[in-house]
């Protein structure tokens, strides 16, 4: 009996690494400008930033229809092997609900579906978590008890470019964005429990990672058994004085970098640089 670990596509793990990590990715669908593309496989991330700055309209996401996760739990309930999806958060999707309902219709126990209350960096630390357990001999019940209450440990902290994705998503007052781009206003946000939250402001990039290590800073205990990650949205060159500073100053060991995908890179626009971790 296997254990089959399936995620969807906003936690910012690519197809090509899906495979090698043995789990299956359910893809959402990204809608601009009247068109929708389901996301890494009809349209690539350096593709979603060129509509992002072009488009019309801020782009959506919509919801995988539930088939999409039911053809994983048809063959893993006829293979008897054991499933464990770690989804999108809830608060920002109904990808949670669809594999819920999916379960349902599969008729099938040995499914356990999480709300990671999480998306991209914060999510994906859960998944290659999952992973790391699974590879480990894990029961399916250790990884869920441990993902479980892992997800409340999660830290995704992000600095963002620019305030005019804010602002088109109804987050902040036009005014308030148009003074902020006029200052070099660079806020850093934080997802909890699926919302978006602001945290703090620089001007500048020099102070904004100085804000965003003095941030990292409250959490002095890293998880190191858990992924370590880094992300950015379009171009990496922040997120890699990022990585450079806190990997020297917190002795991080075999951290990596991952570009960021469309459901929070919406919200943040290009030029962003985060990071995702789990305290203890």
């Amino acid at each position: 009996m296997a254990i089959r670990i399936i995620t969807d596509t906003p936690s910012d793990i690519s197809f090509a690494e899906a495979k090698e990590m043995n789990i299956d990715l359910v893809p959402l669908k990204i809608n601009v400008d009247d068109k929708s593309y389901r996301e890494g496989i009809d349209i690539t991330v350096d593709e979603f930033y060129q509509m992002l700055e072009t488009s019309k309209t801020l782009p959506t996401t919509s919801t995988p229809s539930p088939e999409n996760f039911l053809t994983y739990f048809e063959e893993a309930r006829d293979a008897g092997d054991d499933v464990i999806v770690i989804s999108l958060a809830a608060g920002l999707s109904g990808t949670y609900q669809c594999a819920v309902l999916a379960k349902e219709i599969a008729g099938y126990s040995n499914i356990h579906v999480i709300d990671s209350e999480q998306a991209t960096l914060g999510e994906m630390v859960l998944v290659r978590y999952a992973v790391k357990l699974r590879d480990e001999g894990k029961t399916v019940k250790e990884i869920v008890d441990a993902i479980e209450t892992s997800k409340k440990k999660v830290v995704i902290l992000a600095v963002l470019d620019t305030l005019e994705y804010l602002q088109k998503g109804g987050r902040l007052p036009k005014s308030v964005a148009i003074a902020g781009g006029l200052l070099k206003i660079k806020p850093m946000i934080t997802l909890k429990e699926g919302a978006i939250e602001v945290v703090g402001k620089a001007r500048g990039h020099k102070a904004a990672l100085k804000n965003m290590l003095a941030e990292i800073d409250k959490y002095p205990d890293f998880d190191t058994s858990a992924p370590i990650v880094y992300g950015y949205t379009k171009t990496p060159d922040q997120c890699l004085k990022l990585k450079e500073e806190a990997d020297k100053k917190y002795n991080l060991k075999d951290t990596k970098m991952y570009p960021i995908g469309s459901v929070i890179g919406t919200h943040a626009g290009p030029g962003a640089f985060a990071i995702g971790f789990l305290h203890n």
